[in-house]
């Protein structure tokens, strides 16, 4: 695939710089909270990457709640409270969400430590990347688009292991809240095929922020275009009373023949509350046709 047609198929946000809120709009912690909780935040790295060396050491129990807590105690360390809504099934499951901001990662593990699939830069960053690594994240290379069918060769060997997978299906990040902005992004639908071949359960997952000093919903947490990431820490960090929730909806389980398409769109309905009629079996089964489209190219961006 040319570079041109990579990008073409690059999955692009609708939300900017806009969505964003304006300085003063949303309340501010002092100087001195915010110096502590970024004290805090980096003590929490540095323990998570102890942790990472201990994983291969820990009983698979042990590990997944030492993820758990680790991910707990370094969103109370940004100063964020996390609320969760709903029961995750205790079995395998490919956990589907909305993708909002690098603290989505952080809310999905403290409710569920499951397996991540993440772009493979991630693998290079410092502390997180180790960290990565050894809670089993499956890495794919955007670079690389012939590498995808792979990548959900990976994710359903997981899934029949028994492990939980989390994937952002929307490829990138939108605000979440901008009363001018779409609910978010198309779920790209060539993940869904693992858990389609791996006979494993779709739990969609809504994850919303909001901010409890004014009672509403924010966009101080979203991580937007070429905003860098400590741009996007630090407005974290001085923000007041932020709550995290992940609303677990009603688990999806598809057929042995299902269509990934009609599965992520039932996903998406879920995740961005779009009135859709239940998703029945019927529905999950696929379109005729003469037979299952592979999994092609333009599927790629699985999670940003």
């Amino acid at each position: 695939m040319s570079a041109a047609a990579y990008h073409l198929w690059r999955p692009v946000s609708g939300c900017g710089p806009a969505c964003l809120p304006v300085p003063g709009e949303v309340p501010a912690v002092p100087t001195g909270r915010r110096l502590a909780r970024l004290a805090a935040v980096l003590g929490m790295l540095v323990l998570g990457a102890g942790l990472a060396v201990l994983f291969p050491l820990l009983p698979v129990g042990e590990r997944q709640a030492a993820v758990r807590g680790w991910a707990r105690a370094t969103t109370r360390a940004f100063g964020v409270r996390l609320l969760v809504r709903g029961r995750l099934p205790r079995r395998r499951a490919l956990l589907v969400a909305n993708h909002v901001s690098w603290l989505d990662v952080l809310a999905v593990l403290a409710v569920a430590p499951a397996r991540m699939l993440a772009k493979s830069e991630v693998r290079r960053w410092p502390l997180i990347g180790l960290l990565a690594g050894a809670t089993g994240t499956v890495f794919v290379d955007r670079s690389r688009p012939r590498d995808l069918p792979a990548t959900v060769g990976r994710v359903a060997d997981a899934l029949r292991d028994g492990r939980a997978v989390a994937v952002f299906p929307e490829g990138t990040t939108w605000c979440g809240d901008a009363a001018d902005c779409r609910p978010g992004g198309g779920f790209r639908p060539a993940v869904f095929q693992a858990a389609i071949d791996a006979g494993a359960p779709v739990v969609p997952l809504r994850i919303g922020y909001r901010c409890a000093a004014t009672d509403a919903g924010t966009t101080a947490t979203a991580f937007l275009g070429d905003e860098n990431l400590w741009q996007s820490v630090r407005r974290v960090l001085a923000a007041r009373d932020l709550v995290v929730s992940v609303t677990v909806t009603t688990a999806l389980h598809p057929a042995a023949d299902a269509d990934r398409r009609l599965l992520a769109r039932a996903a998406e309905s879920a995740v961005h509350l779009v009135p859709a009629r239940r998703p029945t079996p019927r529905m999950l089964r696929p379109v005729p046709a003469p037979s299952r489209p592979a999994v092609t190219e333009p599927e790629l961006h699985l999670a940003a």
